[in-house]
């Protein structure tokens, strides 16, 4: 697998996980306990972001996140390496009109380094393989590094 492709899966999985301690304000997915995460440097340098799209059912969509992909990526996350993750579950604008994504999530990794070394691991793809079971929405995924 390219390391491009794996950054992409590891984006897409990331977007998935819920540690408990990181759930985001009115969220109303139930959250996975978090698995023990590598000690994180003071400020990591490298992320992955999944935004995921509009969800043809958005029920079945965080009841397979909570209940099965949530706990996957915890399950895998000290072998794949990110040491944080932040998540965002998208409201309506000022506007009133439904926002452009439904879902957002960050890894954090150390440094671009650790990003690729945790997208080759097997514990990533099992989580990147999880990704068709619900992200019926399509999804985009970006990567990248600190630069201050």
């Amino acid at each position: 697998m390219s390391r491009t492709a794996a950054s992409f899966l590891l984006l897409l999985a990331a977007a998935c996980s819920k540690p408990a301690d990181q759930t985001a304000a009115g969220d109303s997915a139930a959250a996975p306990a978090a698995a023990a995460a590598p000690a994180p440097a003071a400020d990591p340098r490298a992320m992955i972001t999944v935004m995921y799209n509009m969800p043809k059912d958005t029920a079945a969509f965080e009841k397979y996140y909570a209940e099965t992909h949530g706990p996957l990526v915890s399950a895998n996350q000290q072998e794949i390496g990110f040491t944080r993750a932040d998540y965002v579950k998208f409201a309506r604008g000022a506007d009133g009109k439904a926002p452009a994504h439904y879902r957002q999530a960050i890894l954090w990794f150390d440094s671009m380094e650790a990003l690729e070394k945790g997208t080759a691991t097997p514990g990533f793809k099992k989580v990147a393989d999880d990704l068709k079971n619900f992200a019926s929405g399509g999804l985009i995924v970006l990567n990248g590094a600190k630069t201050n």
